[in-house]
């Protein structure tokens, strides 16, 4: 909700397997310092009529509250998320919590590919790379992390897609 609407710029978020990389091009609004905006105590909204259609649609919970909410997740992580700052560009990278989680390799395996896109069938699973195994242990895999509730399973048999729990 903070990126400039006036800049027509895009954010960028790219997903790695440790990693999401956020990147706002526009820096920070001029009332707003580098300082305040890591303490996550300062929020000032450029769009504030988008803000609350957002928040009515419940697409946002609250605003400006994002920094800190970032910080909380991580206050029991060994990683932490990092914050660069420049005139120009605003980028957060936040490690992929898998320790927090409590997954095994192989869980991690099909949670990061799935980490990657929206609603995968269990062959494009199976066709990444890192994924070494067939379709049983996949599908075995995708049931724990469900039961995890980490993952969404909708559909049933060939038309059966799964995606990261929002």
């Amino acid at each position: 909700m903070n990126a400039s609407v006036i800049q027509s710029k895009q954010i960028g978020v790219s997903m790695f397997d440790d990693r999401v990389e956020i990147v706002s091009i526009g820096g920070l609004p001029n009332a707003v310092t580098v300082e305040s905006y890591l303490s996550g105590d300062l929020s000032v909204l450029r769009n504030p009529i988008l803000a609350n259609v957002f928040h009515r649609l419940n697409l946002i919970e609250e605003f400006g509250t994002g920094i800190r909410r970032i910080k909380e997740a991580y206050s029991d992580s060994q990683t932490k998320p990092s914050f660069e700052v420049t005139e120009n560009i605003i980028k957060v990278t936040l490690p992929l919590l898998s320790e927090k989680m409590d997954l095994t390799q192989d869980e991690l395996a099909v949670y990061s590919v799935l980490s990657k896109n929206i609603n995968k069938p269990i062959s494009e699973i199976m066709a990444s790379p890192s994924i070494g195994f067939g379709k049983s242990k996949v599908t075995e895999i995708l049931k724990r992390l469900a039961s995890k509730k980490l993952v969404d399973i909708e559909g049933t048999g060939r038309g059966t897609k799964y995606r990261i729990k929002s």
